[in-house]
């Protein structure tokens, strides 16, 4: 389970996050999202360490980020908005060096490397360096890297972008699979009708609060419209629904 308390950051003058708490349960696809600007992927850089915050608490099982950081990465499996891959090593030497990071090794590890590449349908790019990859490739490759050591959190940044229809059905039913076996799910996407098809329950964010949170029906009745995206229009207060 991931916790957020009263999270804060402020850029200067500006509040990009500005008191957002929350729970993201085991066993739950939580859905996180928020237009442009609106503090969600700061919020998403301080939950995996890769920021600070000027105020508040991120706890990951028990671990908090600011006082423990190796702890709380240690239990979260993170797909950032840029993938990052290293260009000269192939998809196998990506889940085989950070699987060593998590002090996997030996038979155990190359277990896991086994499962994931026929998980994610790599075959046939398994062997290949990562430089020229298209975007989908590096999306599979970066999504082994966050789950070589099974984490228990795992926090997905727009994990569909670049995937052709056949790849984004093999997301979707990855992130369900995951949510059957228990695990906590912080998902974020600006594709509405996957949001309302995978989440359990959503947090929307704007200029730094949260503004409304609720299951998809929850957030339709809220703002009394018939389809998400425009209750999320509304609740975000973005702009008049188009009639």
């Amino acid at each position: 389970m991931i916790r957020v308390k009263d999270l804060r950051k402020h850029f200067g003058a500006v509040p990009a996050v500005d008191g957002i708490s929350f729970e993201a349960p085991d066993g739950q696809v939580t859905g996180l999202l928020g237009p442009n600007g609106a503090g969600k992927t700061t919020t998403l850089r301080m939950l995996y360490g890769l920021m600070s915050p000027d105020a508040g608490h991120i706890e990951v099982d028990g671990s908090q980020v600011a006082a423990d950081p190796q702890a709380a990465q240690a239990k979260m499996g993170i797909l950032p908005d840029s993938r990052g891959l290293y260009p000269r090593l192939t998809p196998r030497e990506h889940l085989r060096y950070f699987g060593q990071l998590h002090q996997l090794d030996g038979p155990t590890l190359d277990a896991r490397i086994d499962e994931l590449v026929q998980l994610l349908d790599m075959g046939s790019i398994v062997d290949r360096r990562a430089e020229g990859f298209s975007q989908g490739e590096r999306v599979k490759t970066a999504l082994g890297r966050a789950l070589v050591h099974d984490p228990a959190n795992v926090i997905l940044d727009e994990p569909t972008n670049g995937l052709d229809v056949m790849g984004t059905r093999a997301m979707r039913s990855l992130i369900r699979r995951m949510r059957e076996e228990g695990k906590c799910v912080l998902f974020s996407s600006h594709i509405m009708q996957e949001v309302s098809a995978l989440c359990d329950r959503i947090i929307i964010i704007s200029t730094g609060r949260i503004v409304a949170a609720g299951t998809p029906d929850e957030l339709r009745e809220q703002s009394g419209q018939a389809n998400l995206e425009d209750a999320f229009v509304v609740l975000t207060g973005l702009d008049e629904v188009a009639p």
